[in-house]
């Protein structure tokens, strides 16, 4: 199926979303679509899946023009598409999220057919690898599996393009690989896919073209043979240090100190199993592992949303054990969740409202329990310009935002107080190459200052790039603790479970053969005389 943009137009207010943007979509090609967050690459897709209604251009589909009233009508053309932001029930199980609005139905009574919505459940997991099981709830699964639904919903319906919008945001850089090759599965099979990134390594992996949108507007296309340098200067519009420039960390004290902490989820798992490290003043302690392995629990219980059946968390030599979220807080903690929409922001809020959702009730913002529009404005404004974050008015909801301004909004926020310990869960997780550099200069300025820093990341490169020292977590146990510079391989295999000495071990290059002995050549005898003469 051929699927063609022609001059899409998409205006909120004053904000040009998308400007005359024309795209082709060929059948059976990966076509990427890059470009920062804000870009216009998500509003894009919206339109085209029938969320939005454009302001001006057409969508044609083999040559003739549609107008989708709802993605209803844009599945029923053939078009799916796998949402940055997921659109998943939480109560429901993964299979009634699969076939919702597409349910099966048995006998005269038209009852669901629930067997075979976990059949279709279960037939994808298994062709794919994605050990998903039909029977559990959304709401206990870990992000990662989420995302993984979302990709089985649109799989299960048979769409000849497919929209993956951030699909890997959420993905450890194993499944990111085990994604790639079902993207080349699908455009074997003639499907098209739209991949929406920001990731360049993977654009360059998988892509057959590209074509890079910045502010709303196509700038350019590119190849995937391109440099990741050259893409990211034509997504941002200037040079991008893909490094994390900083200086060695010079710590101070171990003024964080975990000591035998252990957590039981409510159904008796030791999610965090007797586990101790401390971080110095002016260091990063980057938390590595496979998502769903404890490093979430972990993050959580420092700030006390879990409760710990053991241990101690200590700052400064203060115990946290036991405090409530908001006197944490206030012990100069602070927090970066990993999930932005559920836990770092109220998206009916204002963008200057939640600026200010932790100190609310404290000094500039409140006084004789009376909160200062004036106060909490002008910390906006100030804000919005230190941490860049692009907007359009800070009266507006925060929830019209893009990934990476949320992700800035929360940064500023957390950051703009006295911090004695930050620790920051997936702090750069769906945000762009522009993004990301802004976010890591903060977290290394915040090092700098003589912070202690924890980050939690399953993203590989970003703990190369930021660590002085690096915890792997498996299991709910710390299995080993290394220094900056470990290899990508023994980090690697750490994270499957091995001990530092069994992953050192593993790769290590085996010890080179001895070399045969070699056999006397044929021929006249050639004898050295005492001084070296042949004779």
């Amino acid at each position: 199926m051929k699927l063609e943009l022609r001059g899409i137009t998409k205006r909120f207010g004053p904000l040009v979303a998308n400007d005359s943007i024309d795209l082709t979509f060929e059948q059976g090609e990966i076509h990427a679509l890059l470009g920062e967050n804000g870009a216009g690459k998500s509003t894009l897709m919206n339109v085209l899946y029938g969320l939005y209604d454009p302001d001006d251009g057409e969508i044609l589909v083999d040559d003739t023009p549609v107008r989708f009233a709802g993605p209803g009508q844009a599945m029923a053309a053939g078009i799916g598409m796998v949402h940055q932001h997921f659109m998943l029930v939480p109560v429901f199980t993964v299979a009634e999220n699969v076939v919702l609005g597409h349910e099966p139905v048995q006998g005269v009574a038209g009852l669901i057919d629930l067997a075979e919505a976990r059949r279709r459940v279960k037939e994808i997991s298994d062709r794919f690898g994605f050990a998903v099981d039909p029977d559990e709830l959304v709401e206990n699964l870990p992000v990662g599996v989420q995302q993984r639904v979302e990709i089985i919903k649109a799989l299960s319906r048979d769409a000849k393009v497919l929209i993956l919008d951030e699909p890997t945001a959420v993905l450890t850089p194993q499944e990111t690989d085990e994604l790639i090759g079902i993207m080349r599965q699908l455009k074997d099979a003639g499907t098209s896919i739209v991949f929406i990134t920001h990731k360049l390594r993977e654009v360059r992996a998988v892509a057959d073209r590209i074509t890079v949108i910045r502010r709303g507007k196509v700038v350019g296309t590119a190849s995937p043979h391109d440099s990741e340098v050259e893409l990211a200067s034509l997504m941002v519009g200037r040079t991008v240090d893909l490094g994390v420039d900083k200086d060695v960390a010079t710590p101070g004290d171990a003024t964080f100190q975990v000591s035998h902490l252990t957590v039981i989820d409510p159904v008796g798992t030791r999610v965090v199993d007797d586990i101790s490290f401390d971080v110095r003043r002016g260091e990063i302690v980057s938390i590595a592992g496979v998502q769903g392995n404890g490093q979430s629990e972990l993050a959580e219980t420092i700030l006390g949303l879990r409760h710990a059946t053991a241990g101690s968390i200590t700052l400064d030599g203060e115990e946290l054990l036991g405090k409530t979220v908001d006197a944490v807080l206030r012990a100069g903690v602070g927090f970066v969740p990993e999930d932005r929409s559920t836990d770092g922001l109220i998206s009916s809020f204002s963008i200057a409202e939640n600026l200010i959702l932790d100190l609310h009730a404290q000094p500039p913002f409140a006084s004789a329990g009376s909160l200062s529009p004036r106060r909490v404005a002008e910390n906006a404004d100030r804000q919005v310009v230190e941490f860049d974050v692009r907007i359009t008015s800070i009266q507006d909801p925060v929830s019209t935002l893009s990934g990476g301004n949320q992700q800035k909004v929360v940064l500023a926020r957390e950051m703009s107080r006295p911090l004695r310990l930050l620790v920051a869960s997936q702090p750069t997780r769906g945000l762009d190459v522009g993004s990301i550099e802004f976010v890591h200069k903060r977290i290394v300025a915040e090092r700098d200052n003589g912070t202690p820093v924890i980050i939690v990341s399953t993203e590989l490169d970003e703990v190369l790039a930021l660590s002085d020292r690096i915890a792997v977590m498996y299991r709910g146990r710390i299995v080993g603790l290394v220094p900056a510079g470990t290899s990508r391989e023994v980090l690697g295999l750490m994270m499957a479970g091995a001990s530092l000495e069994e992953a050192q071990q593993a790769a290590s290059p085996p010890p080179a053969e001895p070399a045969p002995p070699v056999a006397p050549a044929s021929g006249p005898t050639t004898t050295s005389t005492e001084d070296g003469e042949v004779q």
